[in-house]
């Protein structure tokens, strides 16, 4: 494997993402009286009592109310502040959508909204609260940003360009612990797609927690076979990294795509957008295959929807012998 990225230590402690989303932004609003966080009665859940034990003036607790809340947090914006609204991914998709749409985005205000478990990460809440199309929803949205940091260390760097960019964005945040994947030196940037080994014969193209962890795994399972492969860790899926995606697509001639969302309207699509319009080669799209969410451990419902490296294995064959007969 060509590692291009300094990796994290084995043995190193795992974070809880939410404590360390709750955590950076008490670093920022230290250095910037602006930054408010608003909640949606899932405080506990999202970590963010953290902030309101050390900012409680600046913490407002909306209920049970999301749009509400991203309507007040427009409300701040359009006052100076950078409101930072946070709830699970399916309320922060489905319930808020009018408001985020119209009241940040339209009104091109300054709201940072956070939707946290997403995907099959919300296990035992179940299909309900399983959110596959939230990323296919904010794509429609003019300009925004959609980031999604796949480790502890991307989530700091990434979290802090996200504060001090003015503009709405959509953080897509795995709220559980999390392994880091890097080393505490490496930096990221907005836009840019995160290459964290290179390879000449396939390339996956990851985001999320999740799926960069697997995609990773299923680089290393394959390279035993002699099997070379890229792997980019995709955290911007709005706007994704154009020119990295094409260059790529022609290194490698075939591309898999890796996410925890529904492959229609995700980051397979993202992608499949650019290289039809750029660079044609094989692809395949690994993720939610149209169907809804149901209840169980997040180990089980990767099994079942096929977020695994095992299957990111038997799809890569697929797609090497499409590659290997044309």
């Amino acid at each position: 494997m060509n590692y291009l990225i300094e990796r994290a230590e084995s043995g190193e402690k795992t974070p809880e993402m939410r404590a360390i989303y709750a955590e950076e932004l008490v670093r920022l609003a230290e250095q910037d009286e602006r930054i408010v966080v608003l909640d949606a009665d899932l405080m506990r859940a999202n970590g963010t009592e953290t902030f309101k034990a050390r900012f409680p003036e600046r913490t407002f607790d909306m209920g049970v109310a999301e749009a509400n809340m991203v309507g007040v947090s427009a409300g701040l914006s359009t006052v100076g502040f950078i409101p930072f609204p946070a709830t699970f991914t399916c309320f922060a998709a489905r319930r808020t959508f009018d408001q985020f749409f119209i009241s940040a985005n339209y009104a091109v205000q300054n709201v940072k909204l956070t939707g946290s478990d997403p995907g099959v990460a919300a296990a035992f809440n179940g299909g309900t609260h399983m959110s596959f199309e939230d990323i296919g929803l904010m794509r429609t949205i003019p300009k925004i940003v959609i980031c999604e940091p796949s480790d502890p260390v991307s989530l700091k760097s990434l979290l802090e360009q996200i504060a001090f960019r003015y503009g709405s964005s959509y953080l897509r945040l795995h709220r559980k612990p999390i392994a880091p994947l890097y080393g505490p030196s490496e930096t990221f940037e907005l836009g840019k797609g995160k290459v964290i080994c290179d390879g000449t014969d396939l390339t996956i193209v990851a985001a999320g927690a999740i799926m960069v962890a697997e995609a990773i795994r299923a680089a290393e399972l394959l390279d035993k076979d002699g099997i070379s492969v890229a792997v980019i860790d995709m955290h911007t899926i709005k706007p994704i990294d154009e020119e990295l995606l094409v260059q790529y697509a022609r290194k490698t001639g075939a591309v898999l795509s890796a996410e925890n969302h529904q492959v229609r309207g995700g980051l397979g699509s993202a992608v499949a957008e650019v290289l039809t319009e750029q660079c044609p080669v094989l692809q395949i799209r690994v993720g939610i295959q149209d169907e809804f969410g149901e209840v169980g451990t997040q180990e089980y419902l990767q099994e079942r929807f096929g977020l695994t490296a095992n299957n990111l294995v038997t799809q890569a064959r697929k797609l090497l012998e499409r590659k290997g007969a044309q």
